[in-house]
């Protein structure tokens, strides 16, 4: 955020639901253990959150969770956000924010997950409906959603930096290899649905299995290969097995898939992208684990 002249803390929060919201002034405001990157997040007493997005390119997510969510939650199998509220720029701080329900469980980035393979199972279920949801009138993919759905080419410029950076530190040529067999592919069906953010950190496990789906910041329609980044960023054999099998997608698409998960990976590890200890020291596994898999 350049020169901005607020801070988003618990203050600011207090402030902006006592005059917006009063009916839920006296409730207590506290951080989120994990409050993510895009938008900073606060416990509003025991049943909301409030979620407060970070910079000017993810402000426009919160109009769109408004918008879609609701007509999307119907149809899935498990529990994605509920909006409760939106508020509106106030006290120096200059975008819509947003208020939640909160949705109980623990991010499966550090949750106890009793079968990834029926975990990936389950995550696949909500993919295949998701996909299937009516796309008429969704969002489409651009520089709003980071080209989530979109063509892997606005990427095209990145990944052969980073490729040139790590020339030393990878098999460049396999990755090379990988990213232009990708480019040669294109989603030739209808546009569906896409999350946009299918990670870790966005799926929440309890009793060990997976419970909710959150973080809908990147939705838009079109080419579902990037929901698959997490086959290669948490799932390994017999679960990657499992979630591919289950999703009826074609070779292209899933080598698309695999070059969305390599070009954020070369990002990172190549210094391209601002990222947290966790996804510094995890790129480099998934470089690898992409880089093993040949056949998608």
């Amino acid at each position: 955020m350049n020169n901005r002249n607020f801070k988003i803390d618990e203050s600011l929060v207090r402030r902006l639901v006592a005059d917006q919201f009063p009916q839920w002034k006296d409730l207590d405001v506290q951080p989120v253990a994990l409050s993510g990157w895009d938008n900073r997040t606060f416990h509003l007493g025991e049943e909301m959150l409030v979620r407060m997005p970070s910079a000017p390119e993810y402000a426009f997510q919160v109009e769109k969770e408004h918008r879609w969510l609701p007509k999307l939650a119907p149809q899935l199998p498990l529990p994605i956000p509920v909006p409760l509220a939106m508020g509106s720029p106030a006290f120096d701080y200059p975008w819509k924010w947003s208020i939640y329900r909160w949705l109980e469980g623990e991010p499966a980035a550090s949750a106890r997950i009793e079968d990834l393979s029926k975990f990936a199972a389950s995550l696949a279920q909500f993919l295949i409906a998701l996909q299937g949801i009516d796309p008429t009138g969704g969002p489409l993919p651009g520089p709003d959603n980071f080209y989530r759905g979109g063509d892997l080419k606005a990427y095209d410029a990145e990944t052969r930096q980073a490729l040139t950076i790590l020339k030393d530190k990878i098999d460049a040529d396999a990755a090379r290899g990988a990213w232009e067999s990708a480019l040669a592919t294109t989603w030739s069906r209808p546009p569906v649905w896409v999350h946009g953010d299918v990670s870790a950190g966005n799926l929440l496990v309890q009793e060990g299995r997976l419970s909710a789906v959150i973080d809908f910041g990147q939705l838009a329609v079109g080419d579902p290969a990037c929901d698959l980044s997490i086959a290669w960023t948490m799932f390994t054999g017999e679960s990657r097995e499992v979630f591919r099998s289950m999703l009826a997608l074609d070779a292209g698409t899933w080598a698309r898939g695999r070059a969305w998960t390599l070009w954020k990976a070369l990002i990172i590890a190549a210094g391209l992208k601002g990222s947290n200890a966790v996804e510094g020291a995890q790129c480099w596994r998934i470089i690898d684990e992409v880089l093993a898999d040949p056949d998608y």
